[in-house]
């Protein structure tokens, strides 16, 4: 009882310190951002709100102008049995890529983040812009 409420302290504090410290989010143009939100309608990310690595997952986010859909795993029953029937664990973050035929399941907040990076980051943005 006293850790939980420990680290939902903590947790509080930590977000607080993101929204204080936000970077600003990527730019792109009209163009740009409607593919990339077109392609992100098949990603979905499992978190608890003040775990600190769903915090950093959404600060990537964040900074990468990528509004996916987030889904509360500490709170909403519904999405809990989900994560765990079809992630195999309850376990968050956990990002959900949607791919014709099967999904994939993407937990550390590290490899997350490497993931949009790659996909949706500069260079990728780089790529998209020479095509």
């Amino acid at each position: 009882m006293i850790l939980t409420i420990i680290r939902e302290g903590l947790g509080r504090i930590v977000i607080l310190a993101d929204r204080l410290t936000r970077p600003a989010p990527m730019q792109r143009d009209p163009a740009d951002q409607q593919r990339v939100e077109a392609e992100i309608r098949h990603l979905s990310l499992y978190q608890f709100h003040a775990c600190p690595f769903c915090i950093k997952t959404r600060r990537a986010m964040h900074r990468l102008n990528l509004p996916i859909e987030l889904r509360d795993a500490q709170n909403d029953p519904v999405v809990r049995a989900q994560l765990l029937a079809e992630g195999g664990a309850i376990k968050v973050p956990c990002l959900r890529i949607q791919e014709p035929g099967s999904d994939r399941w993407l937990y550390e907040s590290t490899e997350i983040i490497a993931y949009l990076d790659e996909r949706f980051g500069s260079a990728a943005q780089a790529v998209a812009e020479t095509r």
